[in-house]
């Protein structure tokens, strides 16, 4: 039996994952959101105008009433900073699994910042909220989402063949990692 608790605050050594709330448009389109690097292998285009970030932060908030819901703002401790963003983005009650997406900015990129976030969720989902299999999955194009995912404790399952189309027409494939609960520990 799962114990949701919804898109509470966690606390890592140098990251604090909290709610999204409209204060934060500006600093996510500036830093991540408006960057076509960032979501170069993102099921999403960069935001054009920081209109578009409001309605996505708006939509995250609204789904905050739901103690289902998994989307976290990934802030730098020493700055207060927002970087970057982790969230579920799907999640089986009957199969007590998710998967998990996130992103971050260019400018912290290879900092162990976005494993450390990872981490800091798969401990909260694993322990707290008591589900079995966490995954994440990253076009073959993004190895080095692939190694946040292995830093993290996730093992390599496979990769999907010709599973999405990419947003220039060709198709990809995807490559998938996963933990379990009895792997992991406190």
């Amino acid at each position: 039996m799962l114990k949701h608790r919804g898109t509470i605050r966690l606390e890592s050594h140098r990251l604090i994952l909290r709610r999204f709330s409209l204060d934060d448009a500006d600093e996510m389109f500036n830093n991540w959101a408006n960057d076509s690097e960032v979501t170069k292998y993102l099921t999403w285009d960069p935001h054009g105008k920081v209109e578009a970030t409001k309605e996505i932060i708006s939509m995250w908030i609204k789904q905050y009433k739901d103690k289902r819901a998994y989307n976290w703002a990934i802030q730098l401790k020493g700055t207060g900073e927002l970087i970057g963003s982790i969230g579920v983005v799907d999640l089986s009650d009957r199969d007590s699994r998710c998967e998990i997406g996130y992103c971050i900015s260019k400018a912290h990129w290879n900092r162990g910042i976005t494993t450390e976030a990872l981490k800091r969720v798969m401990d909260f989902l694993f322990f707290d909220v008591g589900l079995n299999r966490i995954q994440a999955k990253h076009d073959i194009l993004n190895p080095g989402s692939g190694k946040v995912m292995e830093k993290s404790g996730m093992k390599y399952e496979g990769t999907f063949r010709e599973y999405f189309l990419r947003k220039d027409g060709s198709f990809g494939d995807m490559k998938m990692y996963a933990a379990l609960k009895e792997e992991m520990h406190v």
